[in-house]
């Protein structure tokens, strides 16, 4: 039988592009599975913004700083994106009030919502993309994070505790070297098998099409 592929997903939760990318990959796993290609995926921490102040930054004055956008340039690239979202079945509701957080915590959480099991970790990664995108919340948040847990089926006690403490601050800052170490500066991107690079927000085909190809492979059989 084919062996499940690992795929590392290297990403932000106040990354968009990444809510796309998220839903062309699960949409392509789901295409694949009567093809029986499976996968194993696993969300890895990125920070967009890893010097962003407590109190946050608007989206329209964050992106015209950072990437030199006009406001009605990031009007219609919010809209494409949007609309992109929507394909994938994400409500995003993005607008020129809205603000970009820091996310170290909830990469913290995500660490540790990891440990608890893959499914707790895609879960909370789906809540805290819809607590930014969909709610416009302060993921920064304790109280909003701990909630994101809960929602996502995990102990909200514990994910206070994992917060107030400061576990796992080491282990997610050696992960986000790691993957800058390994070439990505820039998200999302799902890396097959340790070796195949996917960038980018893309749609389900191109997962599609590149995980067939790559299943196909002898390396990646077993009998």
């Amino acid at each position: 039988m084919n062996k499940p592929l690992h795929i590392d997903f290297v990403s932000d939760v106040v990354c968009p592009w990444c809510v796309v990318g998220l839903g062309g990959l699960e949409t392509a796993l789901d295409r694949l599975k009567a093809e029986g290609v499976t996968a194993d995926v696993h969300f890895q921490p990125f920070e967009l913004n890893p010097n962003m102040v407590p109190e946050g930054e608007n989206i329209v004055e964050h992106i015209g700083a950072k990437y030199g956008s006009t406001p009605e340039q990031s009007a219609a690239n919010r809209e494409m994106i949007r609309e992109r979202a929507a394909s994938v079945g994400f409500e995003m509701k993005m607008t020129a009030d809205s603000r970009i957080w820091n996310t170290f915590d909830a990469h913290r959480l995500l660490h540790w919502a990891g440990e608890v099991s893959p499914d707790s970790q895609k879960a909370l990664k789906q809540s805290l993309f819809a607590r930014h995108f969909t709610e416009g919340k302060n993921i920064s948040d304790a109280g909003v994070l701990t909630a994101a847990a809960e929602q996502a089926g995990l102990d909200r006690a514990e994910a206070a505790e994992v917060l107030a403490s400061g576990r796992y601050v080491d282990a997610v800052r050696q992960a986000q070297a790691l993957w800058r170490q390994r070439g990505i500066n820039s998200v999302p991107a799902v890396v097959v098998e340790g070796k195949y690079l996917i960038s980018g927000g893309q749609p389900a085909e191109v997962f599609e099409d590149a995980l067939r190809r790559i299943a196909a492979e002898p390396k990646t059989q077993m009998a």
